[in-house]
């Protein structure tokens, strides 16, 4: 092996996120409060900060605003406020606006700001940079580093110039150790390295499964005389009937619209495809009129974390914690979870700040999770804790009255005794004898798109010559179970068409993976039934390079 150089810090962030950024400015915020000096570096698996961050996106600025008070006076990208707030429930070819009154107020959307969520984290890299933080756009952290006693030492960044067959290319350059005091963990939805973690401290074993669901989103620019900045529309019903979701449509500045579609990733139809149900739902006329005679400059695609309250898994381990969505804040009914990303990595930032401060090293954060369990994100999910495993088990119609049953309920503050739990998204697919097949329209190229022309404008590129990121653990189970018993679901529930299933001769099948068309969304790692897709991280720089999503 190559012997790997190594860098020391008292804190590694993995990831360049809310959550990342936020708790590497808070950490040197409060050295500079103290006149300590405390070290600090950010890794990004993205060719820059924001490349790979994908989101609606509507902020609420209230951890922003505990964290950078004069975040106005420092050129932030909080341009556009919400000016109109829409919830409809659509059928095929009508809609029906819910009044604002029906909804409980933390849903209106007050105070809120429409923005693109890349180019807030691209702000709040040049907030950390000012304050002295190391951040490394284009190194994947690859790899957790351990102490002899077992608590986590840091990360190593992948190696560089690996061929597909494992040797070393002209450009071959080994990774990088980064050895830490405490390494945070931020690396968005079913991270790579958050898995490996969460098995090997069993950090699970107090909670419920993490379950999901996969946002599709495109970036339109509009004709001038449609766009109405600070409108925001939120849509549930049509077109799904075999799944729950719904969609969403934001005018933000510039004279783009932000729209895009969440497929709770629990459904039961192995047919199912949440990309083309996004393109349907395009079609439909109330959506349609908000973008007809404009042009998609855009697309990506993400999982996103639903399991809410009773999903938080323990967040500390000897070395470490989990922050942001390597843990799971997003507050399902109000589709948010930066601001509470956010407020966790400052929480953690201030527990590892103490600790350096005591000369304390490697292990348990307990601090952490208490400050957490006590702050307003424990407050904001544990109000609509009920509401995604209610319409999972009830259905869209009679789970979204008792969705809003219950958060009313809570608003008043007669919060319901009980917690409904999740069941993992992987073990809900039916065969498909059991299941009825979804023929999808062809697309049109105006209105809608096919996945490789989507990906092409999602700006993905991953260099050929390198082992395949999407890893199996048996190659025999997609022809052997995965295409017999549930049509190979891989085929239809990626968005962006990397896997395919081709003729192998003899009149038999095999998957085809191409990696290469891989946006970093992760509903293979998630969805797959029999769980045998292992997404683990390309060479750093890979993968999509998103403008303004």
């Amino acid at each position: 092996m190559t012997s790997r150089e190594s860098m020391q810090y008292d804190v590694v962030i993995v990831g360049a996120g809310p959550a990342g950024l936020s708790a590497a400015i808070r950490l040197k915020q409060l050295a500079a409060e103290a006149g300590r000096e405390v070290t600090v570096c950010v890794l990004e698996k993205g060719s820059e900060v924001g490349a790979h961050i994908l989101s609606g996106a509507v902020l609420d600025p209230k951890a922003l605003n505990e964290l950078i008070p004069d975040w106005q006076d420092k050129g932030s990208p909080l341009n556009v406020p919400v000016t109109e707030n829409h919830h409809w429930l659509l059928t095929k070819a009508g809609k029906w606006a819910m009044p604002g009154w029906m909804l409980p107020p933390f849903m209106h959307n007050k105070g809120c700001y429409t923005l693109s969520l890349g180019n807030f984290c691209r702000w709040l890299a040049g907030q950390a940079e000012e304050y002295g933080v190391e951040i490394f756009p284009g190194f994947a952290a690859a790899e957790i580093l351990y102490h002899d006693n077992g608590a986590v030492k840091g990360v190593a960044t992948g190696d560089m110039g690996i061929a597909r067959d494992g040797a070393h290319r002209p450009d071959y350059q080994p990774g990088i150790e980064l050895h830490a005091r405490y390494t945070f963990f931020a690396e968005g939805a079913r991270g790579h390295l958050t898995k490996r973690l969460t098995d090997i401290f069993d950090l699970r074993k107090d909670s419920g499964p993490q379950v999901f669901g996969l946002g599709v989103k495109e970036l339109w620019d509009i004709p001038t005389d449609k766009h109405k900045p600070g409108r925001v529309i939120h849509s549930q019903g049509w077109p799904l009937t075999d799944a729950w979701g719904g969609g969403f449509l934001y005018h933000q500045e510039n004279g783009q619209v932000a729209l895009g579609f969440v497929v709770a990733l629990d459904y039961d139809n192995p047919y199912l495809s949440p990309f083309e149900e996004f393109q349907r739902w395009k079609t439909h006329p109330a959506i349609r009129a908000e973008i007809e005679g404009g042009k998609r400059v855009s697309y990506g695609a993400r999982a996103i974390n639903e399991g809410g309250w009773q999903a938080i898994p323990e967040l500390v381990f000897p070395g470490g914690a989990l922050i942001g969505c390597s843990a799971g804040f997003v507050n399902v009914p109000r589709i948010k979870g930066s601001h509470t990303a956010m407020k966790s990595g400052m929480l953690a930032a201030e527990a590892a700040f103490a600790a350096i401060g005591a000369d304390c090293s490697a292990d348990r954060l307990e601090t952490y999770p208490k400050a957490l369990r006590s702050s307003w994100i424990d407050k904001e999910l544990r109000l609509v804790r009920n509401v995604q495993p209610a319409v999972a088990r009830w259905g869209g119609m009679l789970g979204t009255l008792y969705a809003g049953f219950d958060m009313w309920l809570g608003q008043l503050g007669l919060s319901l005794p009980w917690t409904l739990p999740h069941h993992a998204d992987h073990t809900r697919l039916k065969p498909k004898k059991d299941a009825r097949p979804i023929v999808y329209p062809k697309a049109d190229d105006v209105l809608t798109f096919d996945r490789l022309s989507s990906v092409f404008v999602s700006n993905t590129n991953h260099e050929e010559n390198q082992p395949v990121h999407l890893t199996l653990k048996d190659a025999a189970v997609p022809t052997q179970i995965n295409l017999p018993v549930y049509d190979g679901p891989e085929q239809h529930y990626c968005p962006a068409g990397v896997y395919e299933f081709v003729d192998g001769g003899d009149g038999h099948q095999k998957l085809q993976i191409n990696a290469q068309n891989c946006v970093h969304c992760k509903t293979c790692d998630i969805k797959d039934p029999t769980q045998n897709i292992n997404w683990v991280t390309p060479e750093g720089g890979g993968g999509p390079n998103y403008p303004n999503m």
